[in-house]
C-alpha cells in the first residue's frame, strides 16, 4: 500500500535507526474483550457476522469469546470454528483444568490461557505465591500442548508485576511450549516509553513471538501497542472502536493505520473495509462511535474553516494525512459559520448549483451571507439546507430589481400577549411603515404587509414545510397571491418561520408588480 505519511522526512528519518519487523499480526479480541464492555451483549448471530466480516478484513486471529462463561457462548464460538474463516479461531481461558476442557470442545485452533502475576492479584484475587502460579501455569501450558492447540500465554496485569518475576514467568510458559506470551497492560498503566522498554527487556529471554494487549484508561491503548512493536512486539491485540471493559482497548483501525501508513508495517488488513466494519459492530453492541473517532468517525475527514476546505479543495492532503477511500471513509464538506466562499461554491456544484450560470454572483453572495448566519446560530447547514436556500434565493427577484423590499420587521408575542407585528416597507425609494396584530406572529406580519400594500393584493393560500430534522429546521413557506390581473407563487426558506413567511410574501408581491 502506497503511504502518504511514510514519505515524510522528519518520519522516515526517525524511524531509520528502529528495527522495524515487516509485519505484525492483528489479534482481533472484539468478540471476546470487547464484548466486555458495560451493556454490550451479542446474540451467536450477531457474533458470526462479525466474525465472518473480521475474516475477511484479513485480521491474523479472532478471540471468539470465552467459552466458559456460559452455554451461549460455547455455541456461539464452535460455530465460528466450523465455519472455515480464514484467520486462526482463539478461545480464552483462565489457567485451569475446567476452562480448558471446555475451550478444548470447542474445536478452537488456540488457546489464549492466562493467570495474574502482579503482587496485587498475587495477595488479594488469587491468593497464591509466586511459586504456585508458575506451577499452575505451567501445568496448564502443558495440558493444552498435549491436545495439539496453539498456545498464547498471558501474564495478566504484567505491566504492575516486578520485571524478574515477570520474566521467570514468560520463560517458564516458554519452556512449557507456548507458542506465544501475551503482555497485558490489563489497566492501562503504561506509558510509551516504558512499554518500548519492558518488551526490550523482555526480548532478551524471550525467544518466541511477544504480543501485546493495551487498554486504554490514560488513552494510550494505540500509543502503547505501537511502542510496542517498535521494541519488537510482532502482534497486537485490537478491538473494533476500540471497545473493552472501562475505556476499552486499543483500536484496531487506529493500530492498523498508524502500522500500515506511519511505520510502513504491512498488517494484512483490507483497510478499505475499516469504516463498514466499524459500523457493523456499531450497529450490532448500540454503541455509537464518536463523530471525531480516528479513521471511522463521521467526522475524520470532514471540514468545516474556509481555510482548511478551501485548501482540501486545492489538494486534499493539505489538511487530510490520507485519502479517506483508503479506509473506506469519504470527505465531507460541512457548511457553518466557519465556511468560507470557496467551501460553499464547491457544496453548491455538488448538489448541481453552479455559480455563474445557475445562480448569478450576487445571488451568490446572498446565499453565503444565509449560511454564515444560520451557522451563526450554532446549526450545522445540511445538503437539503444549501438545496432549499440556493432554490428560494435563484428563484425570488434579485434584491437590486425588487420594486418592494424589506428593510425591518419585528413581531411581539407571548403568553398573554396579543401578537403584535410591525413592518417597514421599501417600496420606490419611499418607506413605510404599518403596524397589526394577529391570531398568531406570521398573522400579524402578513397583515401588517397588506395594510401597507393595499387591499388589491390578496394571500389565497399558505403552506409551510421542514426542509431538515428538529426544532431549528430550516422552514419552507410557500404561498400563493393574486391582484386582480394575475396570480402568482412565491416560496422562502429560513431557519425563523415568521421571517420565512414575509420573504415569500414579499418576493410574490414583487412578482405581481413586475
Amino acid at each position: 500500500m502506497e503511504s502518504y505519511v511514510y514519505s515524510n522526512e522528519i518520519i522516515k528519518n526517525s524511524l531509520k535507526a528502529m528495527n522495524l519487523p515487516k509485519n505484525v499480526r492483528i489479534f482481533d479480541t472484539t468478540l471476546r474483550d470487547g464484548e466486555q464492555t458495560p451493556g454490550v451483549s451479542l446474540t451467536p448471530d450477531e457474533k458470526i457476522a462479525i466474525a465472518e466480516k473480521l475474516s475477511e478484513i484479513g485480521v491474523s486471529a479472532i478471540e471468539a469469546g470465552f467459552p466458559v462463561s456460559s452455554e451461549g457462548e460455547r455455541e456461539s464460538i464452535k460455530k465460528i470454528a466450523s465455519l472455515g474463516l480464514d484467520c486462526e479461531i482463539c478461545g480464552l481461558s483462565r489457567a485451569v483444568k475446567k476452562d480448558i476442557d471446555v475451550a478444548i470442545d470447542c474445536d478452537v485452533q488456540s488457546i489464549h490461557t492466562f493467570i495474574a502475576t502482579s503482587p496485587l492479584h498475587r495477595e488479594y484475587k488469587l491468593k497464591m505465591s509466586k511459586e504456585q502460579i508458575i506451577e499452575t501455569l505451567v501445568k496448564s501450558i502443558e495440558y493444552i500442548k498435549e491436545h495439539g492447540i496453539t498456545v498464547e500465554f498471558s501474564a495478566e496485569d504484567a505491566t504492575r508485576t516486578e520485571l524478574e518475576y515477570l520474566k521467570e514467568a514468560y520463560k517458564n510458559a516458554v519452556d512449557a511450549g507456548a507458542d506465544r506470551i501475551n503482555v497485558p497492560d490489563t489497566v492501562g498503566v503504561m506509558v510509551p516509553n516504558s512499554m518500548k522498554y519492558l518488551i526490550s527487556e523482555l526480548k532478551k529471554d524471550i525467544k518466541v513471538p511477544i504480543s501485546v494487549h493495551c487498554h486504554n484508561d490514560f488513552g494510550l491503548g494505540v500509543s502503547n501497542s505501537i511502542a510496542a512493536v517498535e521494541a519488537g512486539a510482532l502482534q497486537v491485540h485490537c478491538t473494533v472502536n476500540g471497545l473493552g471493559e472501562r475505556a476499552g482497548n486499543a483500536s484496531l483501525e487506529e493500530t492498523v493505520m498508524s502500522l500500515d501508513m506511519i511505520y510502513g508495517i504491512d498488517t494484512g488488513i483490507k483497510t478499505e473495509m475499516l469504516t463498514k466494519l466499524s459500523k457493523l459492530v456499531s450497529h450490532y453492541t448500540g454503541i455509537k462511535t464518536q463523530p471525531n473517532k480516528a479513521i471511522v468517525g463521521e467526522n475524520s475527514f470532514a471540514h468545516e474553516s474556509g481555510i482548511h476546505a478551501h485548501g482540501v479543495l486545492a489538494h486534499a492532503l493539505t489538511y487530510e494525512p490520507i485519502d479517506p477511500e483508503i479506509v473506506g471513509n469519504r470527505r465531507r464538506i460541512v457548511l457553518g459559520k466557519h465556511s468560507g466562499a470557496h467551501a460553499i461554491k464547491s457544496k453548491l456544484s455538488e448538489i448541481g448549483v453552479e455559480v455563474g450560470t445557475s445562480v448569478s454572483n450576487e445571488q451568490f453572495s446572498e446565499i453565503v451571507e444565509r449560511i454564515k448566519s444560520i451557522g451563526d446560530k450554532g446549526k450545522i447547514v445540511t445538503d437539503a439546507d444549501v438545496m432549499a436556500i440556493a432554490e428560494d434565493i435563484t428563484k425570488r427577484t434579485l434584491k437590486s430589481q425588487r420594486i418592494v423590499d424589506l428593510e425591518q420587521f419585528a413581531v411581539i408575542t407571548g403568553n398573554n400577549v396579543i401578537p403584535t407585528a410591525s413592518v417597514a416597507l421599501k417600496i420606490k425609494d419611499q418607506v413605510y411603515k404599518k403596524s397589526e396584530i394577529g391570531v398568531g406572529p406570521v398573522d400579524a406580519a402578513l397583515k401588517a404587509i397588506q395594510a401597507v400594500v393595499g387591499e388589491h393584493i390578496r394571500l389565497n393560500e399558505y403552506s409551510i414545510n421542514a426542509i431538515s430534522g428538529g426544532t431549528d429546521a430550516i422552514a419552507e413557506v410557500t404561498v400563493r397571491l393574486e391582484n386582480h390581473e394575475k396570480e402568482v407563487i412565491a416560496k422562502a426558506t429560513s431557519d425563523d418561520v415568521v421571517r420565512a413567511s414575509v420573504e415569500a410574501v414579499i418576493d410574490g408581491i414583487n412578482k405581481l408588480m413586475e
